[in-house]
């Protein structure tokens, strides 16, 4: 396991930078903290690739580990929670014609989504930006499956209603009462 778990390790970090740095942006809200979650992750990895079993996944060992890390620092830190997340205009760059649509409806999901709590929206984040099964999602974060099913469905039901205030009818009856 040791010699050829470091070479996976090491070998397979590079492909997966642009998803931890995500999910570090996801967690702390910040994106020069993302790049340090990021940094600190890819040290960890190296360092005990010789636990990394050849045959799993590369992506769910750095999720967990990023996790992890970010769990840790907000211990010691005491970091409060969700503050200063980035907004999705800063996030969302496009430069062609047909992307603006799409991006107007990504800022709109995103904004949406960032109001969540945060331990709702990182679990949106793991299962459906990510891809990543229930069961997955529930080892990343170290929390039974249950609670991963229970935030989900609480983070639809908030999406939900988010999208039920938008309608021209709901405002109607919301400047009534």
């Amino acid at each position: 396991m040791g010699e050829g778990s470091h070479d996976i390790v090491s070998d397979g970090l590079g492909e997966h930078l642009t998803r931890l740095w995500r999910y570090g942006l996801v967690l702390s809200g910040d994106r020069d903290a993302a790049e340090d979650l990021v940094q600190a992750t890819c040290v960890r990895a190296l360092e005990r690739a010789d636990q990394f079993q050849a045959g799993t996944r590369l992506d769910r060992w750095l999720f967990s580990i990023l996790n992890s890390i970010w769990k840790n620092e907000l211990r010691s830190q005491k970091i409060r929670t969700g503050a200063g997340f980035v907004s999705a205009e800063e996030v969302l760059v496009g430069d062609g014609a047909s992307e603006v649509e799409t991006n107007i409806f990504a800022r709109q999901v995103l904004t949406e989504v960032q109001a969540l709590p945060e331990v709702q929206r990182e679990t949106v984040f793991l299962v459906y930006a990510e891809g990543l099964t229930y069961k997955e999602a529930a080892e990343t974060m170290d929390v039974p499956i249950g609670t991963i099913m229970s935030r989900l469905a609480a983070a639809r039901a908030k999406l939900g209603e988010l999208n039920k205030e938008d309608t021209p009818s709901k405002k109607r009856t919301g400047q009534r009462r």
